[in-house]
């Protein structure tokens, strides 16, 4: 048999394309969510050798930011069934509060309203926190300085998280909706959002209004 140019090659020879696993796409994730604190925290500790006025601030920052390491750490462990109980449950304000600095978001880009009955929440799983700065991240990165309004609030045994912007496009509610992950890192970080939203026994829905698209995500208060 003489194979041409133009000879379709035999199926053994495809080359096929490796699916991903559960595994593989916990493992993706979490390098897609280490990026941005390992630069912040790079780009800080580059500052601390020299003599500077806001070297307290600088190291405050950079402090947060190995935090944030730490808590998605958790989260990788959390994932595979085991998550360490050192610093958890955290007051819901807390994770909020470590949720908007980690994500790089400008204090004058961000609306912050917290419902009285929000304030005594507790939490007690690092992947909270991973949501809340997946989604307020990918709200920088991608929101063109746009505002962004986060609507945090509560009910009986459960705590709601919403946030809001105008100009987003219809494809990240795909990806929030995917069953699978992505075969590459488009929309990674958003894909695990809801993975570990439906691993802790809550949901995420999307809506939107004259406000733009609102993203919200039902968690148990535990």
């Amino acid at each position: 048999m003489t194979i041409g140019l133009d000879t379709p090659a035999p199926r053994w020879f495809r080359r096929r394309r490796p699916s991903v696993t559960d595994e593989q796409a916990v493992l993706r994730a979490l390098c897609h969510d280490l990026g941005t604190p390992l630069a912040s925290l790079q780009a800080l500790l580059g500052h601390l050798d020299v003599e500077r006025e806001d070297a307290d601030a600088l190291a405050g920052l950079a402090l947060e930011q190995a935090d944030s390491l730490v808590s998605m750490l958790r989260t990788a462990v959390a994932t595979g069934g085991a998550l360490p109980s050192g610093g958890w449950p955290r007051p819901l304000v807390d994770v909020v509060r470590a949720s908007l600095q980690a994500s790089g978001l400008p204090p004058r880009q961000v609306r912050l309203s917290v419902a009285p009955a929000a304030g005594d929440v507790r939490v007690g799983d690092a992947r909270v926190q991973r949501i809340l700065t997946n989604l307020l991240e990918n709200a920088h990165r991608h929101g063109a300085g746009r505002p962004v309004t986060l609507a945090v609030g509560a009910r009986p045994r459960w705590a709601r998280l919403v946030v809001t912007q105008a100009g987003v496009p219809e494809r990240v509610v795909a990806h929030l909706h995917a069953d699978q992950p992505p075969a590459d890192l488009t929309g990674l970080g958003l894909w695990s959002v809801q993975r570990q939203a439906h691993e802790l026994g809550g949901r995420v829905t999307c809506h939107r209004d004259d406000a733009g698209l609102s993203v919200v995500v039902d968690l148990p208060d535990r």
